[in-house]
């Protein structure tokens, strides 16, 4: 029989009782076939639930997490990355559809609205869902009560937050795949990544509307720098073509142009349309090339049926070497993977978990 903590003192009477110890409550629990592990009475003692501060991680102690589970990306505090991409969304939609699709001739107006329009608004909600859905386990979601501060994990006592498939933290059993995730601090179903973008843990439960946002944003994004290339070579080329909007008869003036066509026309200059041009399709390229990373990554790991945390687990020794290699004055991705992942658990045996590293994620 495996015994499996839940943590605070061990009465004196069971202590010296005959029969066997348990989880929760002190229940036996039988052993899974092939685990071998067996802990110790003395060191059932997995957290200390008066301990609410920790130490650093690095000094082997206890996990710094927060004190209470987050329910999912809305939960304070907002990550910066979170904001940055709910504002950068705003600025292209407002300017792709208020500046450049109306300077578009007519016979193209009208698709760009409806395709682009459709792209914009599939990655919203598809954005939105992958942030506010919870992606705990099943187990998790059950019983999980949020406003009840978690208990502290002390890794002097436990080397592992989930061992057969139980974690002591949530206390609960939870899936193969399953994963305690340090940062949101409970156990995640299917984990893949936690995402500081969603200020949320990837899992089984939002992956597809985290694919499918980033797919339509690659997307989305791509169309409208074509739509603001289109426009900048154009005005060089027959301005005329962009000036097909009813509205622009009333001007007067060559030189003035007009933005947030139909609905609130406001008078610009052609030095003004060009500038943000030129702007926004900087912008645009860069978080097109860093989406396109991302979902090209995302594509490869779901042809080898394989997903982001399996993939780092089984890189780590290459990723590590990498590392070493890298100046310390660096700004490489690579050394920010490897060395701020070190909660993380890699399944090497169905009975066996260890320490490892992944991309963007804290795991147990």
């Amino acid at each position: 029989m495996t015994f499996r903590p839940t943590g605070g003192k061990i009465p004196q009477e069971l202590q010296s009782s005959s029969k066997p110890l348990s989880a929760r409550p002190w229940e036996a629990r039988e052993e899974r076939p092939g685990q071998e592990n067996m802990l110790n009475i003395a060191d059932m003692t997995c957290y200390d639930k008066k301990l609410r501060q920790t130490s650093p991680e690095q000094l082997n102690d206890h996990m710094v997490v927060p004190l209470h589970s987050r329910v999912n990306g809305w939960s304070l505090p907002l990550h910066s990355f979170q904001l940055i991409t709910l504002v950068l969304y705003s600025y292209l939609a407002i300017v792709g559809f208020g500046i450049y699709i109306p300077l578009l001739p007519n016979e193209w107006k009208l698709v760009a609205y409806a395709v682009i329009g459709l792209i914009f608004v599939h990655h919203l909600i598809t954005h939105l869902v992958a942030i506010t859905i919870d992606p705990a386990d099943q187990n998790i979601l059950k019983k999980k009560n949020y406003k009840k501060p978690m208990p502290i994990f002390d890794r002097s006592k436990c080397k592992h937050v989930i061992q057969n498939q139980y974690c002591y933290l949530c206390e609960a059993d939870v899936g193969p795949k399953t994963k305690h995730c340090s940062t949101c601090n409970k156990c995640i179903a299917d984990f893949d990544h936690h995402c500081n973008w969603l200020n949320n843990c990837v899992g089984s439960r939002n992956y597809w509307f985290f694919f499918n946002a980033i797919a339509s944003a690659a997307l989305g994004i791509l169309l409208l720098i074509m739509v603001m290339i289109y426009v900048f070579i154009q005005y060089f080329v027959d301005p005329e073509r962009l000036r097909t909007s009813p509205q622009f008869e009333s001007v007067t003036r060559n030189g003035t142009w007009l933005v947030f066509l139909p609905v609130a026309p406001v008078e610009t200059t052609a030095a003004g349309i060009l500038s943000v041009a030129i702007l926004t399709v900087v912008l645009g390229s860069a978080s097109f090339l860093l989406l396109g990373h991302l979902l090209t990554f995302h594509l490869y790991l779901l042809n080898k049926k394989m997903n982001t945390y399996e993939y780092m687990t089984r890189h780590r020794p290459r990723l590590s070497t990498i590392s070493r290699e890298t100046s310390t004055e660096g700004t490489s991705d690579t050394t920010h993977t490897v060395d701020s992942l070190q909660d993380v658990t890699e399944v090497r045996k169905p009975d066996e978990v260890a320490p490892s590293s992944i991309s963007g994620t804290h795991a147990n």
